[in-house]
């Protein structure tokens, strides 16, 4: 091994298996290679295959001291286009993954090729590596890839399973109002109702798979050196100090991330990629035929699953909204079947509609002709759709999507919201109002605001800059 890659401190990451959690742990690992560091990027067996499947396998070859390993997630998966049931697949990470992990570092520490593993940066929802750092005395980091509101929300499931908010009672709580209640305890949330909370606790057994798995990893998260974050203060900066105060957190607010990734990786790790899907980039073209700011971009995301019906009532919305539209449609979109639309619409949309399989969602938002976006509301997409200082739509589906969508719809005043059920009436309501209403111009000058607000904090000198800095320093020790 050369002298220089031996003396470079040694960083393992560990991401959360499913798409969203991977980029941002990504472009964090690609900066801290383009300042010095040697890096081992640490994906399930399965997404490594899926990597495989979809930027072959160049794509996994990395650089001299860029380097993929994989753990095993205890299941046997093989179908490569699709996320896999999250669930299941924390389950058996929870039992079995720790051990796999505990083998992976003693080889990495072993190898004479590369230097020893000084530190590990582990998605807050792998808290399986806590034990294993800690066994071999490794420093780790925890990397939480939701906003600060989800966060904190998740960090106070104990408090809420305590006071016995949850588990809910029974099957009526769904139904009854109980998940209008009020909770008043949270910092920085004031007015925030159980709804508005990740969707986890929305459950009545005690023994829930992602229930259980969220509070052990809130509780692994307080082990760790320090907590990074993908967001920017002048956005969270109520709930942050919240978190900070009541739970005694060291956090580096380093976001959004996607800025800081240009200004400060360099052209080798920009040249790996870690898209688990193939990217479309006709849509780009397509884009380029368009007005500016005259298309609504609709993508839900990596893991939502709707219904045949949910399907249809999205389309015959965007339909009856006359507006021009590029809308992502992954294989594995509709439960159960693929996702399929009636010849009689591609009639009434020929000429203003696209439909990829999926698109690089960086460049789409940042494209001129984009005018709004309709979205699950994802953490990455919020951030993303602010650097592109494009409103949104928001449906939501799980986690902390609904708690994202409340402050975009509430706080920050860059968000409408569609009712869960889904009517083409209310589709093309809101997004003829998006494109073309009052309210749209309202949310456009918003979102415009956001995004430089955005700037500053990633600017030398600003909040994300100074801490990813300090982060920074911190690993080098």
């Amino acid at each position: 091994m050369g002298s220089l890659v031996a003396e470079k401190p040694h960083i393992v990451f560990v991401p959360f298996p499913s798409q969203g959690h991977i980029n941002p742990l990504f472009q964090l690992a690609k900066i801290l290679h383009s300042n010095g560091f040697y890096i081992t990027f640490v994906n399930t067996e399965y997404n490594h295959q899926r990597l495989v499947s979809s930027r072959g396998q160049e794509a996994v070859k990395g650089l001299d001291d860029f380097r993929f390993e994989t753990i095993s997630d205890g299941l046997d998966s093989k179908d490569f286009d699709r996320t896999q049931d999250l669930p299941a697949v924390c389950n058996s990470m929870l039992r079995n993954s720790h051990l796999y992990f505990l083998e992976l570092l003693k080889k990495l520490n072993g190898l004479d090729s590369r230097p020893h593993v000084t530190c590990v940066i582990a998605d807050g929802a792998m808290g399986f590596t806590m034990k294993a750092s800690e066994e071999l005395g490794i420093p780790e980091f925890v990397f939480y890839t939701p906003s600060a509101c989800g966060v904190a929300g998740y960090f106070h499931y104990r408090e809420l399973v305590d006071k016995g908010y949850i588990p809910l009672k029974d099957e009526n709580c769904f139904t009854n109002g109980y998940l209008d209640t009020t909770i008043d305890f949270i910092p920085g949330m004031e007015g925030f109702r159980l709804k508005d909370l990740p969707t986890f606790i929305r459950t009545t057994n005690h023994d829930d798979i992602m229930l259980n798995y969220d509070l052990e990893n809130s509780k692994n998260a307080f082990r760790a050196k320090g907590m990074i974050l993908n967001t920017f203060e002048d956005l969270e900066w109520k709930v942050v100090d919240g978190i900070r105060n009541k739970f005694s957190l060291d956090i580096f607010t380093i976001g959004p991330l996607v800025d800081l990734y240009h200004q400060m990786s360099d052209s080798r790790s920009k040249s790996i990629g870690s898209n688990l899907w193939k990217e479309d980039t006709e849509c780009l073209d397509w884009l380029d035929q368009r007005a500016q700011r005259s298309v609504i971009y609709v993508n839900f995301g990596s893991i939502v699953i709707m219904t045949a019906k949910q399907l249809i009532e999205f389309a015959w919305g965007l339909a009856k909204s006359k507006q021009s539209f590029l809308w992502v449609i992954r294989p594995d979109l509709v439960r159960g079947e693929s996702a399929v639309l009636m010849e009689d619409f591609f009639k009434e949309v020929e000429g203003r509609g696209f439909f990829p399989g999926w698109c690089p969602q960086e460049q789409v938002l940042a494209h001129p002709s984009i005018g709004g976006f309709l979205t699950h509301c994802g953490w990455n997409s919020l951030l993303e759709s602010i650097c592109g200082r494009v409103p949104m739509i928001c449906w939501t589906f799980c986690g902390e999507q609904p708690t994202n969508c409340r402050f975009a719809c509430r706080e920050w005043g860059i968000g409408m919201e569609v009712s869960q059920e889904v009517k083409r009436e209310q589709v093309d309501c809101l997004v003829r109002e998006l494109m073309e209403g009052e309210k749209g111009k309202e949310m456009r000058k918003k979102a415009r605001e956001w995004k430089e607000s955005a700037e500053r904090a990633t600017k030398k000198g600003g909040s994300s800059y100074m801490n990813l800095e300090n982060l920074i320093k911190e690993l080098r020790l």
